[in-house]
């Protein structure tokens, strides 16, 4: 795992900048770095050394006549055979890394090339021949890529806060974004918090020629359900994609380890891939926010080491600042700071762990996913449900009410995503600036016209994929473990598994429990029979355990004295106040600490970008 920098080469002193821009990322490759410098081009690495950890994997790498240069960050965990091909057609390798087997691929097969590969990547490749450069990040987006187009100037990077060293770098925030914000609780659109600062999206690619940039997608998620197979084989056909993707994903020249909460996502990765060591966080001990018992039992029954932290609120608090600093942009997901803490603790052990994201994504495993037809509610007609549901609008919100709004709408008007903080009306109440950000349900459209006519699990799922889990899960998931200088793989997001998941009926993915009075609902149903085959029987019942995942007691602490006032004084603040109404915050605040309304979350969104703001804006990128 590394970190990687680059801009088109317009500026004096280019070497000393390049130096600059990779001393911002310090964090994602302690192990080594290395520049390449022309008339057109420069080009950073900083690296993690994981596959051949010898300084024969130093980057950047060339092709055979050096025509082609390459700066990579990510695995490919079939590189090995695709280098097999690539040698029989002739090419010359000088090192054992993937990071070559891209460079010759890309020379054999162009950019056809990202269809054979099978891992997590964003890479840059530069033709000194064609004068072009070619970018591709990975089909799920785990690996970051930023870029940027300033005077004349083009630059890209695994972290945007590496552009704050560049001279054509302008910083100004993107008032846009942030009213995006407030309603996804992170940012969910191409463009970044800072204006002409973008991300290639996932499963996309870049050509930059003569100053043009082209940009294409290459892959997309396909569900369509194989009704054939029984649930006993849809059952081991999960099992045995795991067991491969599981294996993939250990390849390595140094330890691997694994996170472990209570839910069935990690615990089936931890019992599966056999590794000696797995990390557990938690707050007190309340087992609402405290899993280390559990997680502890659960490693000592699959004969393992399990290290655990339990997280002080102190510690929590002081480490705002510095996580906004590693998210690059605000993310108010709380337990971005957990995972934080549990990598930190791997990371004094080790250089990889395996993690549990994207399983809820792939194989249905939300609650929110449990919502469609769930009731004899929902038999009523169409016409009568939305009347209903636009009464109900007009009344307070509570749980309720709640839900005849919420069936009133059809899923694509209703659901953005896992996160709902700010509706377009309560944002515009709070906000003191005016911009002309879209309703959510613009940036949501896009998605739901590639799933039309499916059913709204496949609807949910499908959108979760593409926003939720690469703005949220899996920015958290970069960022955090890079803090760390500490690799995170997802043997849940790998490409296989997605062909072989996109076939699973609807049915499987979420199903009744019929062995319930009530309606009830099982999320992840066959994959949850899946890990009950694969676990020792003495662990099998995690698999129908709730998943908590690293919850945050935020709800509690904003109760206290002590941390009503932090987040008080920061609503209050000058830099609250260029952005923000102050009285429709402290009243927000003040309805939470007296139990009038839950607005933690909320309350969250609003504090977190304050607490990024400073950094960015008024600290200059320094916590």
């Amino acid at each position: 795992m590394c970190g990687i920098v680059g801009f088109t080469n317009t500026i004096d002193d280019p070497d000393r900048i390049l130096e600059d821009m990779m001393d911002r990322i310090r964090h994602r490759g302690p192990d080594a770095e290395g520049k390449y410098i022309d008339d057109d081009i420069a080009l950073g690495h900083r690296r993690l050394s994981i596959i051949d950890i010898s300084s024969q994997g130093d980057q950047p790498i060339f092709n055979e006549d050096s025509s082609l240069v390459i700066v990579f960050n990510g695995e490919i965990y079939n590189y090995k055979e695709i280098r097999e091909k690539l040698i029989a057609s002739g090419h010359k390798f000088s090192t054992n890394t993937d990071t070559e087997v891209l460079i010759h691929g890309y020379e054999q097969y162009g950019e056809k090339l990202l269809d054979m590969l099978r891992g997590m990547f964003s890479f840059v490749i530069w033709d000194k021949n064609k004068k072009e450069l070619f970018g591709a990040r990975d089909f799920f987006g785990i690996k970051p890529m930023y870029y940027a187009q300033m005077n004349g100037t083009f630059m890209f990077g695994s972290e945007i806060k590496s552009f704050l060293a560049h001279p054509e770098f302008k910083k100004e925030l993107n008032e846009e974004a942030l009213e995006n914000y407030l309603t996804f609780q992170y940012s969910p659109a191409s463009e970044t918090f800072f204006k002409n600062v973008y991300k290639l999206q996932p499963a996309h690619y870049f050509k930059l020629k003569d100053g043009k940039l082209t940009i294409k997608k290459y892959w997309d998620v396909n569900f369509d359900a194989d009704n054939k197979p029984s649930l006993e084989q849809w059952v081991n056909k999960i099992s045995d994609t795991f067991h491969d993707s599981v294996k993939a994903h250990k390849i390595a020249d140094v330890e691997v380890g694994s996170f472990l909460s209570s839910g069935v996502d990690s615990s089936y990765v931890a019992a599966i891939a056999d590794v000696d060591k797995t990390f557990t966080v938690g707050f007190g001990k309340d087992e609402k926010y405290n899993e280390i018992g559990w997680a502890k039992n659960f490693s000592k029954a699959i004969g393992k080491e399990n290290t655990s932290k339990v997280i002080t609120p102190e510690e929590y608090w002081n480490s705002l600042s510095m996580i906004q600093y590693h998210m690059d942009e605000p993310l108010a997901d709380p337990s971005a700071v957990a995972l934080y803490f549990v990598c930190n603790i791997a990371s004094d052990k080790l250089k990889v762990v395996l993690s549990g994201e994207g399983a809820d994504e792939i194989f249905g495993g939300y609650n929110v996913y449990s919502d469609p037809d769930g009731t004899l509610y929902d038999k009523l007609p169409r016409v009568l449900k939305r009347g209903i549901g636009t009464v109900a609008s007009k009344l307070p919100a509570k749980r309720g009410v709640n839900f005849f709004v919420r069936k009133g709408k059809d899923v694509e008007e209703r659901f953005i995503g896992n996160a709902y903080m700010f509706t377009p009306e309560q944002r515009k109440n709070i906000l003191k600036i005016k911009t002309n950000a879209p309703d959510p349900t613009v940036l949501t459209k896009p998605y739901y016209s590639n799933v039309v006519g499916k059913d709204d699990v496949t609807k949910m799922q499908y959108l979760d994929l593409h926003m939720w889990m690469a703005g949220d899960i899996l920015l958290k998931a970069d960022k955090m473990s890079m803090a760390n200088s500490l690799e995170l793989r997802v043997p849940f997001l790998d490409k296989e598994i997605m062909a072989m998941a996109e076939k699973i009926p609807t049915k499987y993915r979420v199903t009744h429990d019929k062995g319930t009075a009530e309606t009830k609902y099982i999320t992840k149903y066959a994959m949850r029979l899946a890990a009950k085959k694969d676990t020792p029987k003495q662990t099998a019942k995690t698999a129908a355990k709730k998943k908590l995942g690293f919850p945050v007691p935020i709800r509690v602490w904003l109760k206290e004295d002590k941390y009503y006032n932090i987040v008080k004084n920061a609503f209050e603040s000058e830099n609250s106040k260029k952005y923000f109404n102050t009285a429709p915050l402290i009243k927000l605040l003040d309805d939470h600490r007296a139990g009038k309304a839950d607005n933690s979350r909320k309350i969250w969104t609003v504090f977190i970008f304050l607490i990024w703001y400073k950094v960015y804006f008024e600290n200059d990128g320094k916590y």
